[in-house]
């Protein structure tokens, strides 16, 4: 799974084997210790990760801008840190409102 926090992993060693494309073939889908199909568990993991898939329609130039600074992380997941950010320092509600301040002081 993708790293959800901006910090970096530590430097740590490891000994386990690389995995191929032949490992990833022969693994098979495990749910409580059961056997599932694929699109269970991705619902499972989506569950307990607690994400959503969605589609969104976003400026190509604020792609281009996360995926330069996503660097090798996804640069969804970099968007997705953004926007909690917003929310929790509570941004994104001091922005409208100045926003909408503006627009009707226009008119």
């Amino acid at each position: 799974m993708k790293q959800t926090f901006s910090t970096e992993a530590p430097d740590t060693s490891d000994d386990a084997p690389k995995l191929t494309q032949t490992d990833f073939e022969r693994a098979r889908p495990r749910i409580a210790g059961k056997d599932a199909s694929h699109a269970e568990w991705q619902a499972a993991v989506r569950a307990r990760v607690g994400k959503l898939r969605i589609n969104i329609m976003l400026d190509a130039p604020i792609v281009e801008h996360f995926k330069a600074l996503a660097g090798e992380r996804g640069y969804q997941t970099i968007i997705n840190d953004t926007l909690r950010r917003v929310i929790e320092t509570g941004h994104l509600e001091a922005d409208l409102r100045r926003v909408i301040r503006e627009e009707l002081a226009r008119r």
